[in-house]
């Protein structure tokens, strides 16, 4: 039986992580944590392994009964919590993105390390059926060379939390970049077989909500975390970048509000041999080069939290380091900061 702690018991652990522990028969939630106790409270009542609701983290992390901890705090969070838990001796699962820059997330991966401790990303992608499925078509060759990668995570005016902490560059780090990019972005080295960067450049954009009290929505996400009124809107709503890696050249446009009716969340993988369209968190289309058929594989597709916290539980036990550990996930916030460098100083950057 693995002790755990939620800490943050927010949309992302409701909507992701509590239902996907609930599963795990081998886990124990001694805390649900939140500074919200009403959202601690809640948690301890709908989920059976949950035994108490506390306001103060620091309480779970001197608990010798605890050994590891979920971050699924906001994201300018993530750093102390998980500092502090990493040197209290607690394994941490930190939902993405590690924190809200490059520097700081290195300095998690080297504190991990010092106190041997495992760290890993909420990067749940990795975990998805299709991603591995397409990991697997690379591994075995049947893209050939693949030299380019195309993705687009673009929606028709979908800020989320307009004014609140969603769109805060202090306490986000970013918008669409950090909040949907990291996910696209991620997957694509991954899938490629852990890249590495040589060159970046974008050019990001905050367009649509110049003036809060004029944006005119549909639906907004986490609208209950808006603050039209008196709060702050200072991070990309679009964003468009290129990059080049030791293994294929990315392109992407990325939008949380767009004046197009329309939905274009899919990854195209250009191979020499063969090239995949993959809807995102859906299937995957492979086109065969040689025989000029398009394949469209039918299978489950599991639950990718459930995959992820219990690759999380077992690394625990076996001390060995996943797919999403924080060493194999730096690259990817790398990627972020300096696509944000090269939007604000609008050049290139070249990478050692």
């Amino acid at each position: 039986m693995t002790t755990i702690a939620v800490i943050g018991c927010g949309r992302n652990a409701n909507g992701s992580h509590f239902p996907a522990l609930e599963k795990l028969e081998d886990v124990r939630i001694k805390y649900a944590c939140d500074l919200i106790e009403e959202k601690a409270l809640k948690a301890k009542e709908k989920y059976r392994n949950v035994e108490n609701a506390i306001t103060d983290y620091r309480i779970a992390l001197n608990d010798k009964e605890v050994q590891a901890v979920f971050v699924l705090t906001p994201n300018y969070a993530h750093y102390t919590v998980t500092m502090d838990a990493l040197k209290a001796g607690k394994d941490v699962f930190c939902e993405k993105p590690i924190t809200v820059n490059y520097a700081l997330s290195k300095e998690m991966a080297e504190t991990a390390d010092k106190y041997g401790r495992m760290l890993q990303i909420g990067v749940c992608n990795r975990y998805h059926k299709s991603v591995e499925e397409l990991a697997r078509l690379n591994a075995e060759g049947k893209f050939g060379n693949i030299y380019h990668v195309y993705c687009s995570f673009r929606k028709c005016r979908c800020i989320p939390g307009l004014g609140g902490p969603f769109t805060d560059k202090s306490q986000s780090g970013g918008g669409v970049l950090i909040d949907w990019g990291v996910h696209f972005l991620d997957l694509i080295l991954y899938v490629l077989g852990g890249a590495k960067l040589n060159t970046v450049t974008a050019d990001a954009y905050c367009e649509m909500a110049k003036n809060m009290k004029d944006y005119k929505y549909d639906y907004m996400w986490a609208e209950d975390t808006a603050d039209i009124e008196h709060g702050v809107n200072d991070v990309d709503d679009f964003i468009t970048g290129y990059v080049r890696t030791d293994k294929a050249s990315i392109s992407f446009n990325g939008a949380w509000a767009q004046n197009l009716d329309k939905d274009e969340m899919y990854i195209d993988f250009l191979g020499d041999k063969g090239g995949a369209r993959l809807d995102y968190c859906a299937l995957y289309e492979f086109f065969d080069g040689t025989t000029r058929k398009t394949e469209k594989p039918q299978y489950d597709i599991p639950n990718m939290y459930l995959k992820e916290d219990r690759a999380f539980i077992d690394s625990i036990a076996s001390r060995e380091k996943n797919r999403s550990n924080i060493d194999n996930v730096l690259e990817s916030a790398r990627l972020l900061d300096e696509l944000y460098q090269s939007a604000a100083i609008r050049k290139e950057i070249i990478l050692k």
